[in-house]
């Protein structure tokens, strides 16, 4: 795959799709809230709301949202690259990160102010019945604003427009709270609105707090949820070959997972037939597995995690210099045609092919393929020798 120059790979077509559909829902979400913020302002003012005017203040930092997530939503599209080899999608979850502090930051600014108002009782405000209705148009427009943008978050997988969804519903639940911090204001509870706008802050600080947190776990590579997990090893089992598996790990990827597992195989298949297996349990994953768009599949000829450990044995061409040093008072020696190799459990296992005419009889054969391994046991690297005549 080439990078395209200055690390400004364009997005493949089905990522300019995605991109175009949150840019969609997010452009929808984002006349409603301009609209739905200078309608809570304006009558948060003319009302003398201040839990309305707190609320336009909350529909207002889904405005600047909006506009960031289309942003974030255009360059996280973007194709894996020589300096991003797996691709921008994170930058959704740095999106997240930023989403959960812009909402933070101005809940702590409304709860500082409504709290000041609770203790100068000179500053508290007399809302309007007016403000009443503003703040229920709120309820119905962000109510279905949060169900349109979260069916789209999920069918896109995308936890930007999650976020944004979950902006939507804390905006209806603070308008809401708006509604019985108003209504009791009017009915001689002159502190309840301040004590509403107190509740809408202390509401969005657990909805950043908890967009935040998916995020920052999702930056440090938090494995899927237990069940997905589950669901990936018991898609993979079923491949044919698949005897066992192990260091099966996970992570996320914007909308995307990406697997690492060891599978368990026959130790004496071909590499080839190794390597389609792997193959095989890469492609049933991201098939069937939505998430999944990437499998790192490593073969095991046996249980690494158990084993005997056979990184310190010699290579290849060491091993055969020394079995040839071994084997050089056997007549037959030079007749060898192939050695095959198998490190399995701290030892090298080895294959010795002869030519058929080496073996005059059936004793002949018997007395070559013990003359083979009593030689080759000089060897403390050495297991189990057999050889075979063709």
């Amino acid at each position: 795959m080439s990078a395209a120059p200055q690390d400004l790979a364009p997005a493949t077509d089905n990522g300019r799709a995605r991109y175009k559909d949150i840019r969609y829902v997010t452009l929808v979400g984002a006349f409603i809230n301009a609209g739905i913020a200078a309608l809570k302002l304006l009558f948060g003012f003319l009302a003398h709301s201040q839990s309305l005017t707190a609320d336009g203040l909350h529909s207002l930092s889904d405005l600047a949202s909006d506009i960031l997530l289309i942003f974030a939503a255009k360059h996280s599209t973007r194709d894996a690259d020589a300096d991003h080899p797996y691709g921008h999608a994170r930058i959704e979850t740095v999106f997240s990160v930023i989403q959960g502090l812009i909402l933070g930051g101005f809940a702590i600014g409304i709860g500082f102010d409504a709290v000041r108002r609770l203790l100068n009782p000179d500053l508290l405000l007399q809302p309007e019945i007016i403000a009443l209705y503003v703040a229920l148009v709120s309820v119905i427009a962000k109510e279905g604003l949060y169900h349109y943008t979260v069916r789209a978050a999920r069918r896109l997988r995308s936890s930007m427009l999650r976020g944004n969804a979950w902006d939507h519903r804390s905006d209806a639940i603070s308008s809401v709270i708006v509604i019985v911090g108003v209504g009791g204001t009017l009915m001689g509870f002159k502190y309840l609105d301040a004590l509403a706008a107190v509740g809408v802050a202390l509401m969005i600080i657990k909805i950043s707090w908890d967009l935040i947190w998916q995020a920052l776990r999702e930056l440090i590579d938090t494995g899927l949820e237990a069940e997905r997990v589950e669901a990936i090893h018991a898609a993979l089992m079923a491949v044919p070959g698949v005897n066992a598996c192990h260091m099966l790990r996970t992570r996320k990827m914007g909308p995307d997972a990406l697997v690492d597992v060891h599978i368990l195989v026959d130790p004496t298949l071909s590499v080839s037939e190794g390597h389609q297996i792997s193959e095989t349990v890469r492609s049933k994953l991201i098939n069937e597995i939505e998430e999944v768009s990437d499998v790192m599949v490593h073969i095991d000829p046996e249980d690494d995690e158990s084993a005997a450990a056979c990184s310190k044995l010699p290579e290849r061409t060491e091993v055969l210099r020394r079995l040839h040093v071994q084997w050089q008072d056997i007549a037959a020696a030079p007749r060898v045609e192939d050695v095959t190799l198998h490190y399995l459990d701290g030892k090298v296992h080895v294959e010795v092919l002869l030519p058929l005419h080496v073996a005059e009889s059936l004793d002949k054969a018997r007395e070559l393929s013990q003359a083979f391994r009593r030689a080759a046991a000089e060897l403390p690297e050495v297991g189990a020798v057999d050889v075979h005549f063709h």
